[in-house]
C-alpha cells in the first residue's frame, strides 16, 4: 500500500484509520464533505506533508474519482444515520464501488455486526449464519451482497466488521462516543442499553492498526474479517473508569426502549436505536481466530487504559477549542 484514500475521513473510524496511515508514512488522501472538519483533522495530526485534504460528496462517484490521485487502496468509512439507512446506505456503497471500479483499486469497507442477527455461537466467526431479524440488519446484508457483487470486475473488496467502538475520534455514530464525551465534559450522560450486561467494545486506534494490516495483504480481499475488542465490559465499569479519568461524577442515565422512544419524537435517529437494543441484552462477541491465523496477534488495549486515554483526549480537545 503506497497511497490510500479514506472516504469519510472525519468520522469515527475514518479519522482513526487516517491517523494510523499517516503514522505509517502512507501517502493519504482524506476525503470528506466538510473542509472545516478536514482541516481540524489535519491540524490534530500535525499537518503532515503526506496528508492531502479532498472535499467532496461520496454519493457522487465522479467526485471520488477526481480526488483519488493515484491511490491503490480505498478505505470506505462513510456511513449514514440510522433513520436514513434504508434509503441511502446502498446508493452510497454503489457510488464508492463505481469509483473503485473505474479506478481499478482495492476497497476496504468498514461495517458492523448487524447482518449476523442473533448470536448462534459464543464467539462469532466470519462463518456465522447471517439471518438478520431487524430492518437495519437486512439492509446491511443487502449491502454486503452489493459489495461482493460480480458487477465489480476491476475492484477488489473486503469487509471488515467491528463491534461497538470507542476512542478519541468516536462521535455520535458510536453508542459509547457521546456517553464518554459527556462524562469528560462533566455533564449528565446517557448510556444506550443495559448497563449491567458485559458487552464487547473495540478501541478505535487498535481497530485502525488491524485494518491497516489487512489492507496490505492481497489475499485478504474478497472476504469478511472480524475485528474483536479487548474482551467484555459492563456499562457500570465503563462509567467507573471514565468518571475516575474525568474527575467528575455527574449522573449517567441508561436509555432503554421507553426513553429512546420518547427521545425519538424529536430525534428520529434515537427512535431507530430501539430495534437494536437486543444487542445490549444478548450481545455478540466476535472471534479473532481468523485474524490471528492469517495476519497476527490481536491488538487489544486494556479497557482501563483505553477509556482513560479517550476521556483525557476529549477533555484536552474541549479545552483547546475554548482557547
Amino acid at each position: 500500500m503506497e497511497k490510500a484514500i479514506v472516504i469519510g475521513a472525519t468520522g469515527g473510524t475514518g479519522a482513526a484509520i487516517t491517523e494510523e496511515l499517516v503514522k505509517r508514512g502512507v501517502s493519504t488522501i482524506a476525503f470528506g464533505r466538510s473542509r472545516q472538519k478536514l482541516e481540524q483533522l489535519a491540524e490534530g495530526l500535525g499537518n503532515p506533508t503526506h496528508l492531502t485534504l479532498a472535499v467532496g460528496d461520496a454519493l457522487c462517484s465522479k467526485e471520488i474519482v477526481a480526488q483519488a490521485g493515484g491511490a491503490d487502496v480505498l478505505f470506505h468509512c462513510a456511513n449514514v444515520p440510522y433513520h436514513e439507512m434504508a434509503a441511502k446506505l446502498i446508493p452510497l456503497g454503489e457510488s464508492v464501488m463505481e469509483a473503485a471500479e473505474q479506478l481499478a483499486i482495492k476497497v476496504v469497507a468498514i461495517d458492523g455486526i448487524y447482518p449476523y442477527g442473533k448470536k448462534q455461537m459464543d464467539l462469532v466467526t466470519e462463518e456465522h449464519p447471517k439471518q438478520p431479524h431487524t430492518k437495519k440488519g437486512k439492509v446491511r446484508l443487502d449491502y454486503e451482497r452489493m459489495l461482493f457483487s460480480k458487477r465489480w470486475s476491476n475492484a477488489k473488496v473486503m469487509i471488515v466488521r467491528l463491534p461497538d467502538y470507542y476512542g478519541p475520534t468516536a462521535n455520535e455514530a458510536s453508542y459509547l462516543g457521546s456517553t464518554l464525551e459527556a462524562i469528560a465534559a462533566g455533564k449528565m450522560a446517557l448510556f444506550v442499553g443495559n448497563m449491567h450486561v458485559p458487552r464487547e467494545f473495540v478501541y478505535l486506534p487498535d481497530a485502525a492498526k488491524m485494518v491497516a494490516e489487512l489492507a496490505c495483504k492481497d489475499f485478504a480481499y474478497g472476504q469478511n474479517w472480524n475485528i474483536p475488542g479487548a474482551g467484555l465490559i459492563s456499562g457500570r465499569e465503563i462509567v467507573r473508569i471514565a468518571r475516575a479519568a474525568s474527575g467528575h461524577a455527574n449522573p449517567v442515565i441508561p436509555l432503554k426502549k421507553l426513553g429512546l422512544s420518547l427521545l425519538g419524537m424529536s430525534m428520529p435517529v434515537m427512535k431507530e436505536v430501539v430495534e437494536m437494543l437486543y444487542l445490549t441484552e444478548e450481545p455478540l462477541t466476535l472471534s479473532g481466530d481468523k485474524y490471528k491465523r492469517f495476519i497476527g496477534p490481536i491488538t487489544a488495549t486494556p479497557f482501563q487504559e483505553g477509556i482513560t486515554s479517550t476521556v483525557l483526549a476529549l477533555k484536552e480537545r474541549k479545552f483547546s477549542f475554548k482557547l
